[in-house]
């Protein structure tokens, strides 16, 4: 058989064939794995920085410093009505927490939420806007592990996508326009995110010249709205006499609570269960020192606890409260308010609510307690 005289003429080199393509063809594939592996390697050691550095700012954290308590309450957390009630006294501000507990809280937190910072804060819209250059250790620790809630879940949305045209999947980095304006728009509104403040942010505790970023959450409607009324009081009591007071709650689930001295003040949104909000609610009795002008309010109270059953809902139940006693004569104001997660008095659908609040006042003095109710 006779050979073509045309033969394709081979894009390769003549020494490029058989065996040394072979090799050639393996050595390929090693220096490609190679690469590959690099940059495994460097994405690994990038997020092995950003974790150390995280952990280093949970290393910084201090506990906060203690802050005055309500002079007559029985402190920490204890039981009434026969162990089936939980009072928290002033809010769970006596229950502060140790460095160590947040330092390892912090280091806890940062091992199990370590996604790194572009993937998880800049996709939510959050890290660059809440964490920043923030002064405080927490802020700092979310911001270098990849913001987690504080960067997902307070920097996209409403606080940092809408009006800064920055959140979303953009994560910050590109103006864009918003297909529908942001709540409040042309209304002139002052802020409705901490990106421009001047303030550091808030932390979880009691301190105050913070910008607090927790979005605000669920607002149920109208008819499950929570209400609150304190429906038993004595008018009268002596000085250190103790007396009760009956306060009854409807739609509100009494199961949600987060010490303040804990760092659970003001970080947690507002969350609906079957259209209620989960909280609890307050009671405290402070000395006015005048009935015809608004009171200081500095002070802290002679009695506060915030109560914690696991029971409540949409029917109205009533709670005993047991007031020790008041140490002084003078005119006492007592209130009940409902708070949710973040002790906060719970939204409603509707501006022309009646918040789920209530007070009376008890005249504290050398007579007996009357029995008479201030509200009934």
């Amino acid at each position: 058989m006779r050979r073509s005289h045309y033969r394709r003429e081979s894009r390769f080199p003549a020494w490029f064939t058989g065996r040394r393509r072979i090799i050639a063809a393996v050595a390929t594939v090693v220096a490609f794995g190679s690469i590959v592996t690099v940059t495994q390697v460097s994405d690994a050691s990038t997020k092995s920085r950003n974790q150390q550095r995280a952990l280093a700012a949970c290393n910084n954290i201090q506990a906060p410093k203690k802050s005055q308590l309500s002079t007559e309450t029985k402190k920490g957390t204890y039981t009434t009505n026969k162990g089936k009630v939980t009072q928290h006294a002033d809010d769970g501000a006596g229950d502060v927490a140790s460095t160590e507990t947040l330092r390892t809280r912090c280091r806890n937190w940062m091992n199990n939420n370590n996604g790194g910072g572009n993937n998880n804060g800049g996709n939510n819209g959050g890290g660059n806007n809440n964490g920043g250059a923030s002064a405080s250790p927490v802020a700092s620790a979310s911001t270098a592990a990849g913001g987690g809630n504080t960067g997902g879940n307070n920097g996209g949305g409403n606080n940092g996508g809408g009006n800064n045209n920055g959140g979303g999947n953009n994560g910050g980095g590109q103006a864009t326009t918003p297909a529908t304006p942001p709540p409040g728009a042309g209304l002139g509104i002052l802020a409705n995110s901490c990106d421009d403040s001047q303030l550091e942010p808030h932390d979880g505790f009691q301190n105050g010249n913070r910008c607090v970023s927790t979005e605000f959450g669920e607002v149920g409607v109208a008819e499950n709205n929570p209400s609150l009324l304190i429906t038993q009081a004595p008018t009268n009591v002596g000085v250190n006499e103790a007396f009760t007071l009956q306060v009854s709650t409807r739609n509100l689930i009494r199961d949600r609570f987060l010490a303040a001295g804990q760092g659970g003040y003001y970080v947690e949104s507002s969350v609906l269960q079957n259209g209620l909000v989960r909280g609890h609610f307050h009671t405290a009795c402070r000395v006015l020192g005048s009935t015809t002008e608004a009171p200081d309010p500095a002070p802290v109270p002679a009695f506060f606890v915030a109560t914690e059953d696991g029971k409540g809902g949409a029917a109205p139940d009533v709670v005993s409260i047991q007031v020790p006693g008041l140490p002084n004569e003078g005119t006492f104001q007592c209130a009940s308010w409902a708070g949710d997660g973040s002790h906060r008095i719970p939204m409603m659908q509707r501006a022309n609510e009646t918040p789920a609040f209530d007070a009376v006042r008890v005249e504290v003095g050398g007579g007996n307690n009357n029995g008479g109710n201030n509200n009934n």
